[in-house]
């Protein structure tokens, strides 16, 4: 008997006791007591952040909603896909549309078959290091960019997961030989593009296209052109470099709000820079004769050099950086 009435006993203690539990855990709201709303505003900061408390060091992950995440959302799937859009579909169609109409640009006289050397070995592997790494990093770039809109209809969400994880890979990778390339160029080439007076020349008649002549300025190893690519180039990509390395260490010099600061940043930098770079590669190819073999082989036609790079090329002359048949020696680019 006594064993039954012990259980019975304990139950209905706990019913007793159960209404002042209960009350413990939901109090009414008194006058004075902090209402959700009150307790919500005590730790909404003005710009509208609204953060709990942590027992952890790292202080950041109480923030439970960040105003300036969703403007960072809209740029990331939104803004940056029409910015860049614009900056790489629009060059492409202005030149296809200059192509149409003025063609490629052709040597005056034809090749004479005369080679002058242009550019050294290291000249070259300076360009085509930072130039190789830079089109890797933009294809994986755009890759990352405009996958899911572009790429996930045509190849599936497996297939894409593999090569969006592979692209975030060969993007960090190849941004060392990219910075090791820039610092290059710039060393190699940063006395010749130097601006003067005479790039001043070019510019009005944009070497030679608006002239009604056809003829060419005058312009040293360099023209104000090719200047302008080098000091764009130089400091995008310095811009790109500082940026993308941030990125690759979350938070370690600044917190969310900086970290996204920094994505967009980077982000329109990178599309300036592929839109200036379709402009570089149209010149180097089909805008202009002759113009390829520079980077690709080292040497140009003497009547291309005497074309764009005259006062250069008769600077070589005076030097006496000759052979005996008039022809420049080697050693004359480097």
């Amino acid at each position: 008997m006594t064993k039954l009435l012990r259980p019975l006993l304990v139950l209905f203690v706990l019913l007793l006791a159960a209404p002042a539990v209960q009350a413990q855990f939901y109090q009414t709201p008194g006058p004075n007591s902090p209402t959700s709303k009150d307790e919500v505003q005590l730790y909404q900061t003005p710009d509208g952040k609204l953060s709990g408390r942590v027992s952890i060091p790292d202080e950041k992950l109480g923030v439970l909603v960040q105003p300036e995440g969703r403007e960072w959302r809209e740029f990331r799937m939104v803004w940056l896909k029409i910015i860049a859009g614009a900056l790489i579909l629009g060059p492409i169609a202005v030149l296809a549309i200059f192509y149409l109409i003025r063609g490629t640009i052709r040597i005056h006289g034809g090749r004479s078959g005369r080679p002058v050397p242009r550019f050294s070995g290291m000249d070259r592997f300076a360009h085509w290091t930072t130039a190789v790494s830079f089109l890797l990093m933009a294809l994986t770039g755009l890759i990352l960019t405009f996958g899911r809109m572009l790429l996930i209809p045509l190849i599936g969400h497996p297939n894409f997961t593999m090569l969006a994880e592979a692209s975030k890979y060969m993007h960090n990778f190849f941004s060392v030989p990219f910075v090791l390339g820039l610092v290059m160029i710039f060393v190699l080439w940063v006395r010749d593009n130097i601006p003067e007076k005479a790039d001043l020349v070019w510019l009005k008649t944009l070497g030679g296209v608006l002239s009604k002549s056809g003829e060419h300025p005058e312009a040293g190893r360099f023209n104000a052109g090719q200047k302008g690519v080098f000091w764009a180039v130089v400091f995008g990509g310095f811009a790109l470099s500082l940026t993308g390395f941030l990125l690759m260490m979350p938070f370690a010099v600044t917190g969310i709000g900086g970290m996204q600061i920094l994505h967009v940043a980077h982000g329109v930098v990178a599309a300036l820079m592929i839109a200036l770079i379709i402009g570089h590669i149209y010149i180097g190819t089909i805008g202009m004769e002759g113009a390829f073999d520079a980077m690709g082989r080292g040497v140009v036609d003497e009547n291309w050099a005497k074309d764009h790079h005259r006062r250069w090329y008769e600077e070589q002359l005076r030097n006496g950086r000759t052979n005996e048949d008039g022809r420049l020696r080697h050693h004359a680019a480097e």
